[in-house]
């Protein structure tokens, strides 16, 4: 058996969409297990929607990934370039062929032309493909016009009757009419090869065994699979992938708005959980395995776990692996991670952030809740007394206040404020005063947060904010229940 070659074959448009990831990471997992190559292609025909340092991101983001290549525009292995702008000369090569066994055919016709036929068989309720009319024009002829300079592209010559089969390892056998098929444009006015041409050309010569792709590239098959046939060469095995979509009828795209992998690395998503989670996003392990190792996700990736049906992208199950790994992380690592959130809404020079991080370690699912969740720390948030209220501790206003008063009175005597004196004093002075804990815990803690729910509780946000601090924030929260 052949060397396994996968690739991931990018456009450089400006950003890492979810869908082009999971292509990645399914193409470089079934490399890894099966002792293969990843290759990496960039697909820079397109020259419209070039955009400059989209390389750069789709680099940077494998990287980050971990997701390296084997071979790629850095890395010649001896099937470069790796860059389709750069195999200019190669595409046109192997359109001239086609063209002499009459696989292919020149074609002049104008946009307008074209724009114009369509319209008229659209107003006639046709759906449109190209006429061949070109295909008439004599061999000797045609390249007589396009050597004097006469704009053309080069078409595929797509038999009119017949049909099309190929086998794909998700989705199986499928036939196609060959009457459904266009003449695909193969060549481009410019020269440049189209995606689908590029396509079949590159992964013959770079010796490319299973393509992995977009279940959307279904309906293109065929006619790969009529160019392999002209050319004489062997098909690689298809691997459609599912779609994923947004919900029951919206495909996750970028230009509606939703994630690419940069925003979500922004919005404070590891790349680790990222990577898990839309490698399950169409797959599964045949277990109940949810959180994976890279090392894991190699050993259990197969293409028989690669499901039909369209994946749905569901936000909070990311965020609660998210949340995991983070709980996963050293707290080190975490509190590195943290300190530029903490940034965002905490003065570094007035609080420990080593305290702060210790009670958000556990409690954080994405990286940017963490302003949300310390904000109350420079400035109590703004709140009614109804908050001091309690059924389960049968709190009332009164109480409440009595129950800080005391508290007040007891922490002021501390010779040292840290978390073990400030537990120690409030159990006591629970305990003194012939009050349960939470009905002290509870209204010292809405006291110094302003909040119902808070990453610590009153002991642990006493002793970040400090003696001075707490005293003044209880005394904020006597008189205003004493108004």
């Amino acid at each position: 058996m052949s060397t396994v070659r996968t690739r991931f074959a990018p456009s450089p448009t400006g950003y890492m969409h979810i869908g082009n990831l999971r292509t990645a990471l399914y193409g470089y997992l079934y490399a890894r297990k099966n002792g293969g190559r990843f290759v990496l292609r960039i697909e820079d025909t397109d020259q419209e929607r070039y955009v400059a340092d989209a390389c750069e991101v789709i680099f940077s983001t494998l990287k980050q990934c971990g997701l390296e290549w084997d071979e790629g525009p850095d890395k010649d292995g001896g099937c470069g370039p790796y860059v389709q702008s750069e195999r200019r000369d190669i595409y046109m090569q192997y359109a001239l062929r086609l063209v002499e066994s009459g696989a292919a055919y020149y074609c002049f016709c104008s946009d307008e032309e074209l724009e114009k036929r369509r319209e008229e068989m659209t107003a006639q309720g046709i759906t449109y493909k190209y006429d061949k009319k070109c295909l008439a024009i004599p061999l000797a002829e045609a390249r007589r016009r396009a050597e004097a300079g006469e704009p053309f592209t080069i078409r595929q010559n797509v038999p009119e009757h017949g049909s099309v089969t190929y086998t794909d390892a998700v989705f199986g056998s499928i036939t196609v009419d060959c009457a459904d098929l266009d003449d695909m444009v193969l060549i481009k006015t410019d020269g440049l090869p189209t995606y689908n041409f590029a396509n079949v050309v590159d992964d013959h010569l770079m010796g490319i065994t299973h393509v992995m792709r977009g279940s959307e590239y279904l309906s293109s098959t065929p006619k790969y699979t009529l160019l392999y046939k002209a050319f004489g060469w062997e098909e690689p095995v298809y691997v459609h992938l599912p779609l994923i979509m947004k919900d029951q009828h919206n495909k996750l795209s970028k230009r509606n708005g939703d994630a690419s992998y940069q925003d979500l690395i922004a919005k404070g998503f590891l790349s680790d959980a990222v990577l898990n989670y839309i490698a399950l996003l169409g797959w599964n392990p045949g277990t109940n395995q949810e959180i994976f190792t890279p090392q894991e996700l190699i050993s259990a990736f197969d293409i028989s776990g690669i499901s039909k049906s369209p994946a749905l992208f569901d936000p909070v199950k990311l965020r609660w692996m998210n949340g995991e790994y983070i709980k996963a992380l050293p707290f080190e690592e975490f509190l590195k991670m943290a300190e530029p959130w903490l940034d965002k809404s905490v003065a570094k020079d007035r609080y420990d952030y080593g305290k702060v991080a210790e009670l958000l370690h556990t409690r954080v699912e994405v990286l940017s809740d963490i302003p949300g969740m310390v904000e109350f720390l420079p400035q109590v948030a703004p709140h009614d007394t109804e908050l001091y209220l309690h059924k389960k501790f049968k709190l009332t206003k009164e109480m409440a206040r009595a129950a800080l008063e005391l508290s007040r009175q007891e922490l002021a005597k501390l010779e040292v404020f840290d978390s073990a004196s400030i537990h120690d004093c409030l159990i006591s002075a629970a305990a003194n005063g012939g009050y349960k804990n939470g009905q002290i815990l509870w209204p010292v803690r809405v006291a110094l947060s302003g909040l119902q729910s808070t990453p610590g509780g009153a002991v642990e946000l006493a002793d970040i904010l400090g003696r001075e601090e707490t005293l003044a924030r209880i005394d904020g929260a006597i008189a205003k229940l004493s108004e």
